[in-house]
């Protein structure tokens, strides 16, 4: 049986789902049978439907991705899946790469792909560093917009200034479950009367 995992990192990239979803089910794997999720590589955590998806996949079953980099953020990361998967009698399927585990030759080509892979990220990442570097350097670098974390003291002190957590949110462009996270570990009591 075909176990389908499709994956994009951000809630806005929905037609690189969609596309995954076709191609997905163009390669036979059922509806039933596709986890989907919109969650960054990195945040293993919270990467429950692959989690799931894994702990779905019997013996003869194939797990079937449409990109490496939609399953694992590494190569070490990549080897981990593949071990969980081939501890189940099962293998692992890259539709645009045309690797398949269930092969030695699929075995071999998938360790190669997946260090190719993580270099390329490596030059990317720091090709990233020198531009930042050099934007700094040129005084055009902004950086990050500040985190919600960052933004502890305001938060408080907007609350202590009386304004509610729906107009602190909107002020510091940030969700009202961060305004009331932050002003609970301050320890600010916010059932309490104003």
């Amino acid at each position: 049986m075909f176990i389908g995992y499709a994956r994009t990192s951000t809630l806005d990239q929905t037609a690189g789902l969609d596309a995954q979803r076709r191609d997905l089910l163009a390669a036979g794997v059922e509806e039933a049978r596709l986890y989907v999720e919109q969650v960054s590589s990195v945040d293993i955590a919270n990467r429950t439907e692959l989690a799931a998806a894994l702990d779905y996949i019997r013996d003869g079953d194939v797990l079937v991705v449409t990109k490496l980099d939609r399953l694992a953020r590494s190569v070490a990361h990549l080897m981990e899946i593949v071990q969980v998967i081939e501890g189940k009698g099962a293998a692992l399927r890259i539709l645009d790469l045309g690797v398949d585990t269930s092969t030695p030759t699929g075995k071999l080509m998938l360790t190669m792909l997946g260090g190719v892979a993580e270099f390329e990220r490596s030059i990317m990442l720091e090709r990233q560093r020198e531009g930042i570097a050099k934007a700094k350097a040129a005084g055009k670098y902004q950086g990050r917009k500040p985190t919600a974390k960052n933004q502890a003291d305001d938060v408080v002190r907007m609350w202590g200034e009386r304004r509610g957590a729906t107009e602190i949110a909107k002020a510091l462009e940030m969700s009202r479950r961060s305004v009331y996270r932050i002003l609970g570990e301050a320890g600010v009591d916010v059932k309490a009367e104003r």
